[in-house]
C-alpha cells in the first residue's frame, strides 16, 4: 500500500488538542483537510507526522512548539494609543483585528489589554509557545 511522501496531495481528518486534552480545532465534523506535503501550507510538525502514513492509518502525535507555531516573541506585543483606532472601534480583550503596517502589509493582532488611553496588541499566533497534540487519520493520497 502507498505511503504519503513529499509532493503528495493528501486528505486527512484531524483533531488538535493542548497538552491538557482541551480541543482547539477539529475537522471531524466538517470537510476533511486537503493539502500538499512539502508545500509549507501547514505547520512543519503536522506535515512530518503525515509522511509515511498509509490511507486508513490513524495516529496521535505531539508537535513541539518549534515545529508548530514557534516561540512567543515579546517584540510582537506592542501598545498603541487608543485615539489612533477608528472611533467606531471599541476594542475588547480577545478581539482580533487586521491592521495595516507602515509598509502597506497587513498583520493579524489580538487585543491583549485595554485601558482608557492605550490598547495592547499581540501579533503572535494564538498557538505560539505551545506544544500541540494531533490525532490524525490519513483518508487518502490523491
Amino acid at each position: 500500500m502507498a505511503q504519503a511522501k513529499q509532493g503528495d496531495s493528501v486528505r486527512v481528518h484531524y483533531t488538535g488538542m493542548f497538552t491538557d486534552g482541551t480541543i482547539f480545532d477539529s475537522s471531524v465534523q466538517r470537510e476533511a483537510l486537503q493539502f500538499t506535503l512539502g508545500a509549507g501550507q501547514l505547520i512543519p510538525g503536522f506535515e512530518q507526522a503525515v509522511i509515511g502514513m498509509q490511507p486508513g492509518e490513524a495516529k496521535t502525535v505531539i508537535v513541539l512548539t518549534d515545529d508548530a507555531y514557534g516561540q512567543r516573541k515579546d517584540t510582537l506585543v506592542f501598545m498603541v494609543e487608543r485615539n489612533v483606532m477608528p472611533p467606531q472601534v471599541n476594542p475588547a480583550v480577545g478581539q482580533r483585528f487586521q491592521i495595516r503596517q507602515r509598509d502597506g502589509s497587513t498583520m493579524l493582532v489580538t487585543v491583549a489589554a485595554v485601558s482608557d488611553a492605550n490598547v495592547t496588541l499581540d501579533a503572535n499566533h494564538p498557538l505560539a509557545g505551545k506544544d500541540l497534540t494531533f490525532e490524525i487519520q490519513l483518508l487518502e493520497i490523491l
